[in-house]
């Protein structure tokens, strides 16, 4: 899920002058955030062949793209989006929103054989630039993620997931660590100047 893109022309031309956003067009990435979930990956070690991952707000695929790349397709990955993306190799896509029960249970169906040894999110609601009903929705998405993760993963397994500092989000820090053994919170070089996003890498799921 994506933030909405106000400001027209200001937003475009940010864009065109972001370095992320050029080197994602240079190295054939499908967006910037790329970076983000690169620059916490070589930092912890959670993207290994072979493994089950599951991408939330998956689309346009960056995140999921990154990780069958960099494993050369050795994964199974499952992407969750209420938007269309495009198709990836070794990527099942699931179009629909994981709220509901059906998408849910679509998404257990697939992991019947075998639970998740990942679960990521970079997960944002569409800004509307009020702090006060921004925050709320960005952390309902968070708290989402979270009960997906504890619905899917293995044990020992673990969770990234996009947070915005502010009303809730220390609360929801304590709830991941509750279920999982080490938690971490990172701001990658790759997000913006200014933006309050940090993300939450949680790892050795306990529960």
């Amino acid at each position: 899920m994506s933030t909405s893109r106000k400001g027209g022309g200001a937003w475009r031309r940010r864009q065109e002058k972001d370095p992320y956003v050029q080197m994602a067009r240079r190295d054939g990435w499908r967006s910037r955030a790329v970076y983000k979930l690169q620059q916490i990956a070589e930092k912890e070690a959670i993207i290994r062949p072979d493994m089950v991952c599951i991408d939330l707000g998956a689309a346009p695929g960056s995140w999921s793209q990154y990780v069958v790349r960099r494993l050369q397709e050795r994964v199974r990955l499952i992407a969750v989006d209420l938007l269309p993306m495009d198709a990836l190799p070794a990527v099942e896509f699931i179009q629909g929103d994981f709220r509901e029960d059906a998408v849910l249970q679509e998404l257990l169906d697939k992991l019947a054989d075998r639970p998740a040894d990942l679960v990521m999110s970079d997960m944002a609601p569409n800004i509307s630039g009020n702090k006060a009903v921004d925050q709320p929705k960005s952390m309902v998405l968070a708290e989402l993620a979270l009960d997906v993760a504890k619905k899917t993963l293995r044990r020992r397994g673990n969770f990234v997931c996009k947070l915005f500092q502010g009303q809730g989000a220390d609360a929801f820090i304590t709830d991941t660590r509750q279920a999982f053994a080490k938690v971490k919170v990172m701001k990658p070089k790759a997000s913006r100047p200014g933006s309050n996003e940090v993300y939450v890498v949680a790892r050795n799921y306990q529960l």
